[in-house]
């Protein structure tokens, strides 16, 4: 399935008796564990994970980025009608949810599959300590040697995980040796390129500028620069999971779009990007690009406000891969 109509702007997002003819802004508001692992960095006014001299991940742990992982959830639900995950999954007994962050999504899992194991693992021990009977937590480095069986769980996920991955062959390789035959794992991405449909994205548009140079940063580290649905379609199909499906659900960077489900989308986009794009910036250009301070917050907050700016009509896609495990020959 893809979602590639073109996203239609609301009329009445033009007119507005408090700005009158002029094209303003948007209002919007808003475990027990080893101590080693608990290790935090303040930086640029964050708190990121002691993971620093590898960047390891350059987003932030801090209450504001739980917040921001937190809204994000919601929206990706609201995007896809309560669904946590696209695949066809029945009764699965061993979930893995890497990349957990707040553990949100494992949490929402325990309760919906209250029959399966559900294990959540994350650099930072950033989860809550009060979770259902049949979820916990683990601090681990998914690009280390996974400690779990050969064939131990019926379904893994990810979602979001693009830029504190440098080796994805190699991750999808675990992944593939810990499916059971005929499990499933489930990737989503937003894909790091912005689109626009009426033409209102202009060169200088300072979210695309943006855009770039968190692309930039993430080559200078050898990462992918872009996450979409054909990098995640290969690194399945290489790593020897079949009957790949592709997905691709638009999601507006505020709320412009005339259908009353992405306009919703929209709005919670738009108050996680308050936060979102200092989280996902600050770090990425002080450290691999080498910016100041002042260089990199003023790229963060041009990008905020070219959204924030209600003639710039752009969004992302979500980027929603499965596939399975084949089963074992008799």
């Amino acid at each position: 399935m893809a979602s590639t109509a073109q996203l239609e702007v609301d009329p009445t997002l033009l007119i507005d008796s408090e700005y009158g003819s002029e094209i303003s802004g948007y209002d919007t508001s808003t475990q027990s564990l080893a101590s080693s692992v608990n290790q935090y960095i303040l930086e640029n006014g964050r708190r990121y994970h002691a993971y620093y001299g590898e960047n390891k991940n350059m987003l932030p742990s801090d209450e504001i980025e739980q917040d921001r992982l937190d809204m994000l959830h919601e929206m990706f639900l609201l995007l896809l009608d309560r669904k946590l995950h696209m695949a066809p999954v029945e009764n699965p007994q061993r979930i893995l949810d890497m990349g957990t962050g707040t553990g949100i999504w494992a949490i929402d899992a325990a309760n919906e599959y209250p029959e399966a194991e559900v294990v959540g693992v994350d650099l930072s021990p950033i989860q809550p300590t009060w979770v259902p009977p049949n979820c916990r937590f683990e601090v681990d480095d998914l690009e280390k040697e996974w400690t779990y069986k050969p064939n131990h769980f019926d379904f893994i996920f990810a979602r979001c995980i693009a830029q504190a991955i440098t080796d994805w062959p190699a991750v999808m390789k675990q992944a593939y040796r810990c499916t059971k035959p005929g499990g499933t794992i489930e990737l989503w991405e937003t894909g790091g390129i912005l689109y626009s449909d009426d033409n209102s994205m202009k060169p200088d548009n300072e979210t695309k500028i943006f855009y770039e140079h968190i692309a930039e940063a993430m080559a200078k580290t050898g990462r992918p620069a872009h996450i979409e649905g054909s990098n995640l379609v290969e690194y399945l199909e290489n790593a020897g999971f079949v009957d790949v499906v592709v997905n691709k659900v638009k999601l507006p960077h505020g709320p412009w779009a005339k259908e009353k489900r992405l306009k919703q989308a929209g709005t919670m986009a738009l108050i996680a990007f308050d936060t979102g794009f200092h989280s996902y910036g600050m770090a990425a250009f002080t450290r691999i690009l080498g910016m100041s301070n002042e260089e990199a917050d003023k790229l963060c907050y041009g990008g905020l406000n070219a959204v924030r700016n209600r003639a710039n009509h752009t969004y992302t896609y979500l980027h929603i891969v499965y596939g399975r495990k084949p089963e074992e020959s008799k």
